[in-house]
């Protein structure tokens, strides 16, 4: 029926080209965002889904970052650790030269002397970001042994998992302010006559001093526990040394985990919300066809009325 009141090949080809142009319009937004997820309402579930996921990457950049700072706080250790071992093995050979009968043994002491204070300036040295793991107070309030480099950040369920790694400094320290008996370190611990750091100790690495010993039996013999003591100490500071290179080897690993797996989050990510330019620029020429009909569709209908008036002629 031709009816001058209501065209509907017109409301027919006019719907279609409102369709089409919101597609049109829903394409060219997905081109130039790079979303085919962008808002909550273009898909609620994978846009929750991705701003979670988001949120949880940044907190794994600053897992990474915490890891880096980590890495050069054992790192500064590790290195002033090597430096001391250097030092303390000069005092050593010190000592040894000193054991023999004529040497000045005045001499050789102003040169320990030196390298004790050596040692006390690598360690107080040895700071990273306010943290020194060599030369501590153990008595200072809030103070903890048990140094942690949070290493990981997971969600569970729903629930956040913050995982570390613990380093325990006790084993680490030169230098140790406190005032208790176990409050030493290895430099300067007491040692007794077998070299290992105990109650009964006589002397430290730190204090020893050989300028007032003669070549008397007994003071030979309290040189030779001034070498078993330090030679003790040498091989505390290379465990030491050995603690810190396998847990900055872990460090490092771990390093490179959280950086692949920001990386796979980031693809995950993608998967979900961004848009496939191939099949978006394709769908927009396929669209832009479909406008162009649709307008010359609207166009005839629109001339259907005017064919009317031919019937009156």
């Amino acid at each position: 029926m031709a009816s001058i009141l209501t065209n509907v090949s017109a409301m027919t080809a006019l719907q279609s080209l409102n369709k089409t142009n919101m597609s049109m319009e829903e394409t060219q937004r997905r081109i130039s965002t790079g979303y085919r997820v962008g808002t909550a309402e273009d898909n609620a579930a994978y846009w929750s889904i991705a701003t979670t996921m988001r949120s949880d990457n940044s907190a794994l950049s600053t897992v990474k970052d915490a890891l880096g700072l980590g890495a050069a706080t054992i790192d500064v250790a590790y290195t002033a650790i090597n430096g001391a071992i250097d030092v303390t093995k000069a005092i050593k050979d010190k000592l040894v030269a000193s054991r023999q009968p004529g040497v000045d043994r005045t001499k050789i002491q102003a040169e320990i002397t030196e390298l004790q204070n050596q040692l006390r300036s690598v360690a107080d040295s040895a700071v990273f970001s306010g943290e020194n793991w060599l030369s501590t107070d153990s008595s200072a309030a809030g103070y903890n042994a048990t140094k942690s480099i949070v290493s990981s950040f997971s969600r569970t369920n729903g629930n956040i998992t913050i995982g570390t790694i613990s380093i325990d400094v006790t084993s680490l320290t030169f230098f140790d302010a406190g005032a208790g008996a176990t409050q030493v370190g290895i430099v300067d611990g007491l040692r007794d006559a077998t070299g290992a750091i105990a109650a009964a100790g006589t002397f430290s690495v730190a204090t020893l001093d050989i300028s007032a010993l003669t070549n008397s039996a007994a003071d030979i013999t309290t040189l030779e526990e001034y070498i078993v003591g330090v030679d003790r100490a040498i091989s505390e500071m290379t465990s030491s040394a050995s603690i810190l290179g396998a847990t900055k080897q872990r460090v490092t690993l771990q390093q490179s985990f959280v950086t692949a797996l920001i990386d796979a989050v980031d693809r995950g990510i993608s998967t979900l919300v961004d848009a496939d330019m191939t099949q978006e620029s394709t769908r927009l020429q396929a669209l832009q066809v479909q406008q162009q009909l649709g307008i010359q569709s609207l166009s005839i209908a629109n001339q259907n009325s005017q064919n009317i008036m031919a019937l009156f002629k």
